[in-house]
């Protein structure tokens, strides 16, 4: 059996009550941290904390070379962690179908997720929200500024009146996260008087939630990752309170609609 176990946001006591059990119960213990990681933790305080030992897989020993994890699981328990929640990445939802093409029977043992954790930060309605988009590093897509992938989405979401949650580019073996100033001043020049939200260590004991034009957020600094930033749509009135209230957002930028 394959287990497939989110490990939720921050550190080693983010997991649900089901998920560690799972981890008791389990013959082998597989991770991968590249897609995302808790930054209030690593795998040895990870694994020190639920006294188990964890198998940590890289991108090609997940995607290239999955056999070991689905060998283990033909002949005994297997969990699978991953931060935040365990079916977010296609890569995730790739192992289970290979799982079942093996017979292997799967289960899934959901973690909080950035994008719940956004919506209940800032008092956004979950359901207002659109289509999300990932921000990447300029040398990473090989251009400059903004892809157009990224300022299309936003406008389509906007143009409905709907809210974009845009992730911020990891790049895990460099060791380098995108910080959310960084990504306002790169937004800023297409959107420089757009209302945007930082949404900074979501899930830790310190979360950090500020709203303002995008160009004053680029002048900020939020301190350590992992960052969101939020592009809001049109407001209901609870939603522009809340932004103000928990974001010290303007008011002049929060006019319902």
């Amino acid at each position: 059996m394959l287990s497939f176990v989110g490990l939720g946001l921050w550190d080693e006591r983010s997991i649900t009550v089901e998920g560690r059990e799972m981890l008791q119960d389990a013959d082998r213990v597989f991770a991968e941290f590249y897609t995302s990681r808790l930054m209030g933790t690593d795998a040895a305080s990870l694994a020190a904390h639920h006294d188990i030992e964890i198998e940590v897989r890289d991108r090609a020993g997940v995607e290239q070379n999955p056999d070991p994890i689905l060998d283990a699981a033909e002949d005994g328990h297997v969990v699978f962690l991953t931060a935040g929640d365990t079916m977010i990445s296609t890569t995730h939802v790739d192992l289970r179908l290979r799982a079942h093409e093996r017979g292997i029977d799967t289960r899934v043992v959901h973690g909080t997720t950035a994008s719940v954790a956004a919506a209940s930060l800032t008092g956004l309605q979950n359901y207002r929200f659109g289509k999300a988009t990932t921000l990447p590093f300029p040398y990473a897509h090989g251009g400059e500024g903004v892809p157009a992938s990224v300022s299309d989405t936003i406008d389509a979401n906007r143009e409905r009146g709907l809210h974009t949650l845009v992730y911020l580019d990891i790049k895990q073996t460099r060791g380098e996260y995108m910080r959310a100033d960084t990504a306002a001043g790169l937004l800023a020049d297409g959107y420089e008087d757009t209302l945007g939200v930082a949404v900074c260590r979501a899930g830790s004991p310190d979360p950090r939630v500020e709203a303002d034009r995008l160009s004053a957020l680029a002048e900020r600094s939020f301190g350590d990752p992992l960052h969101l930033l939020v592009i809001p749509g049109d407001l209901h009135h609870v939603e522009a309170d809340a932004l103000r209230t928990l974001a010290g957002a303007p008011d002049g930028l929060t006019e319902p609609r």
